[in-house]
């Protein structure tokens, strides 16, 4: 996968922008983890899950990564359903 596989034209504004960032990260890895849990996740988020996506999105690469793999633990104010979501769907997809 190089990119994403979802038409953005069908979302709205914030999930638009939401996408991009996802699938621009600065890491070819967290590109795939984010934006390929974006392209499946964005469109039935709830408002309170987009705002913690928006949010997981402005972590750092590298922390992030840690926290995904299991290389760092997971700190307190990241250890929610949407992030064991996100975990989870990395485990299962990509590695």
């Amino acid at each position: 996968m190089t990119g994403t596989t979802r038409n953005s034209s069908e979302l709205d504004p914030r999930r638009r922008r939401i996408l991009f960032r996802s699938w621009r990260r600065g890491t070819r890895e967290m590109d795939l983890i984010m934006g390929g849990f974006a392209d499946e996740n964005l469109p039935g988020m709830s408002e309170a899950e987009l705002d913690e996506f928006e949010r997981i999105v402005e972590v750092l690469d590298i922390d992030l990564y840690k926290w995904i793999n299991g290389e760092a633990p997971l700190p307190d104010e990241y250890d929610t359903p949407l992030m064991h979501r996100l975990i989870s769907f990395e485990a299962h997809k990509l590695f």
